[in-house]
């Protein structure tokens, strides 16, 4: 794959994120790992969770993608085909959205999407909890990825103490 096919992935994966870059990570998983093997799952995954430790936005697992699959040229083709699209029309439509917020299609668009986002945000947990080529993820992997869901909706716990409880499990073997 070049890195022009690449940039227009990524733009195409712009354009499908609706909830943020982390709900087309399936897609970009198809791509990367099982498409082209620019990738590894193992890879995959410790991108996205090198990105969600560290502070800043969560589209920084694109970089972290971009750079191993084509060093510092893949970086800028999968981080510019990811913000050029969404930045323009989010930054387009907040602003007609914001002088509209009154208009009953307007209130209905924005009730609509949630279940939608919440849909590609539950096929992300699903894609990071299956393994390499299984179609069902390990009971202890599905335990700890509900479990984590529900501390992280139900308490005030930060989400990097779950992500070192997670990196603890792991390195004991028990997942």
């Amino acid at each position: 794959m070049t890195l022009i096919e690449l940039f227009f992935h990524f733009l195409l994966f712009s354009l499908l994120s609706i909830g943020g870059t982390v709900s087309v990570a399936p897609d970009m998983h198809r791509l990367l790992v099982d498409k082209t093997s620019m990738l590894t799952d193992t890879q995959f995954n410790a991108s996205i969770a090198i990105a969600q430790a560290a502070p800043g936005p969560n589209v920084l697992f694109v970089a972290v993608m971009g750079y191993q699959a084509a060093g510092l040229a893949g970086v800028i083709a999968t981080l510019s085909g990811i913000m050029l699209p969404s930045t323009t029309l989010s930054l387009a439509v907040s602003r007609w959205g914001h002088h509209r917020q009154d208009w009953p299609g307007v209130q209905a668009f924005k009730a609509g999407m949630a279940p939608i986002t919440i849909g590609l945000l539950f096929a992300t947990g699903w894609i990071l909890t299956t393994s390499g080529s299984e179609v069902l993820p390990s009971p202890a992997l599905l335990t700890l990825t509900v479990l984590s869901a529900l501390l992280v909706w139900r308490t005030r716990l930060h989400l990097l103490w779950l992500i070192v409880l997670g990196a603890c499990t792991g390195a004991a073997g028990w997942v």
